[in-house]
């Protein structure tokens, strides 16, 4: 699939698709790193499973093509996935990134768009996968917690990783207090993890080495 324009390097940027399926904070501080004349990836397209999703309304506000595919209009989920498969063509998507969508693909997709879709998970990945990662860490007394950004495979939350970010899980923590700062770390990381794989620093499958780690600013 061929690349966008260039950047300040001369080399055509990728093509980025991001699907949501709610506020899409991540979709927002992706398309802000984008519109840096430097930066590696731009952003085509956002695609949501909920036609409320708030984050369409701010990708629609900074000039970028929405779309919205329910499991629901289709008679199964391999369908689903092929009406998006065929939205990502249609933008010329070289990379996809999940940004709080709210589904598992199916295999099919997944495999079409294999070493090409990332993902970030609020959990230092391999610990604590699924949902409530925050109420994982701190039933099990981990003094660190933090997100990673990872590629997508079919098995859940098991993509190599690319990047991750700790945080420190502090002293009357609750689920609320953490997720808070892992947040952060999400808005700091997710961008430099694109940017990683954009500029072909990272390519799938990721090294076998421990994915690094990065302090995200206060």
């Amino acid at each position: 699939m061929a690349g966008g324009p260039g950047n300040a390097t001369g080399r055509a940027k990728k093509r980025v698709a991001i699907l949501i399926s709610g506020r899409g904070s991540n979709m927002r501080v992706l398309i802000e790193a984008a519109a840096a004349p430097d930066y590696p990836a731009e952003i085509v397209g956002v695609l949501s499973n909920k036609p409320t999703a708030e984050g369409l309304e701010f990708a629609a506000a900074a000039g970028i093509p929405t779309a919205v595919h329910m499991l629901r209009d289709y008679p199964d989920k391999e369908a689903a996935d092929d009406a998006i498969d065929a939205v990502l063509r249609g933008w010329n998507a070289d990379l996809v990134c999940l940004a709080g969508f709210m589904r598992i693909l199916s295999p099919g997709l997944v495999g079409r768009w294999q070493g090409r879709i990332l993902n970030i998970h609020p959990s230092l990945l391999p610990l604590h996968k699924g949902l409530h990662t925050h109420e994982q860490a701190l039933a099990a007394g981990v003094a660190e917690h933090g997100c990673t950004v990872h590629f997508v495979t079919p098995g859940m939350d098991e993509g190599p990783a690319i990047l991750q970010a700790k945080v420190p899980v502090l002293s009357g923590d609750t689920p609320e207090t953490l997720a808070a700062r892992v947040l952060i770390a999400e808005h700091a990381t997710y961008p430099r993890a694109l940017a990683m794989v954009a500029s072909g620093d990272v390519t799938y499958p990721a090294s076998a080495e421990p994915p690094p780690h990065h302090t995200p600013s206060s």
